[in-house]
């Protein structure tokens, strides 16, 4: 009796671990923003771009899979959008296209071979690459990083930072089973970054003869764009030290939108890894709900 209750418990596993469809094509459209200085909400639609991804997941068992893939979106914010009066009077801007590669534990909360919707979660680690941009006042796209905006590398300021870096993924959403091969899923992913420049702002002006002497001209017309509106003093340039922006907080960027997971492998058995083993549990006399 104890052999047949343990061959019961152990049936839907090793059915599931002989399945030949746990390897899923993900494929990802939607929305990427970002949360920084010059976007302060921590979620908006407003300044979203287009965000796609490619993967590939992998099923451990029915709720736990671990997936890897690429990501691509661009993030941008302009001050001039802002509802707060001094930051339009600042008036910078930017502009960053995000190339990311992950790799993400995943864990669904009911089994899709039983229901058709379940809400996941994930989490995981991430590389990524980014480089700000702005455009100046000719229309030119002006690359933010080496003109040592808040005096990144300059002596006596901050150091550079890098445009590739490490990231902490995490998010959810919620799944719908299509057929036993197709599921459809609506996630949000967020970025943990460990950097405060991903729009090239975070802390202090950097004395106007200094930046101009040491990264020229160009850099000292991007640091402060404010007396490039019309009607300010095309003269006034922040001093040494004073605020630029703020790096109490870590810059954060987000993906949103759908999810398509597609089976690999062959065409047996029924819903994703369980309906061979099922049956044999049923002919042996087990219970259906064995777990």
């Amino acid at each position: 009796m104890r052999k047949a209750t343990l061959l019961c418990l152990l049936l839907p596993v090793l059915s599931y671990a002989q399945d030949d469809r746990r390897l899923h094509l993900t494929l990802f459209g939607g929305l990427t923003n970002y949360q920084g200085d010059l976007q302060g909400k921590a979620f908006t639609l407003n300044q979203s771009n287009l965000g796609v991804g490619i993967g590939l997941k992998y099923d451990l068992t029915p709720h736990l899979a671990v997936r890897g893939g690429i990501m691509y979106g661009s993030v941008e914010a302009s001050d001039r959008l802002s509802t707060d009066s001094a930051l339009r009077a600042r008036n910078l801007s930017f502009v960053s296209k995000i190339f990311e590669g992950n790799l993400l534990l995943e864990y669904t909360f009911f089994n899709l071979q039983d229901k058709k919707i379940s809400p996941y979660v994930f989490g995981g680690i991430a590389a990524y690459h980014f480089n700000p941009y702005a455009s100046d006042t000719l229309g030119n796209k002006v690359y933010l990083k080496p003109l040592s905006t808040e005096g990144q590398g300059i002596p006596g300021y901050t150091k550079e930072y890098k445009l590739t870096q490490f990231a902490i993924p995490f998010g959810g959403g919620i799944k719908f089973r299509v057929s036993s091969n197709v599921v459809l899923a609506y996630e949000i992913g967020l970025r943990k970054l460990f950097t405060d420049h991903l729009d090239d702002v975070s802390g202090r002006y950097v004395d106007q003869v200094t930046l101009g002497t040491e990264r020229g001209a160009k850099a000292v017309e991007m640091a402060y764009r404010g007396n490039q509106l019309k009607g300010a003093d095309p003269t006034f340039y922040p001093g040494d030290g004073e605020l630029r922006g703020s790096a109490k907080a870590k810059d954060w960027y987000y993906f949103q939108g759908l999810t398509l997971s597609i089976g690999l492998g062959g065409s047996g058995g029924e819903g994703f890894g369980g309906g061979g083993g099922r049956a044999r549990g049923n002919r042996l006399g087990c219970p259906r709900n064995v777990f």
